[in-house]
């Protein structure tokens, strides 16, 4: 199951940069998680300060 980047997000890019796969990117001042690439390791989860990014 992938993971999301839910709107508490503050965009700081902590998660980006622990993704194993690449499968986050920013868009309109956001990161989202490309679903198809997510490998649902969780990583980015541990990383975010925010807590803003979630199971789907």
């Amino acid at each position: 199951m992938a993971f999301k980047i839910t709107d508490t997000c503050v965009n700081c890019g902590a998660c980006e940069s622990e993704c194993p796969v690449g499968a986050i990117s920013e868009k309109d001042d956001k990161r989202v998680i490309d679903a198809s690439a997510c490998v649902s390791c969780g990583a980015c989860a541990a990383a975010c300060p925010a807590e803003a990014i979630e199971e789907e």
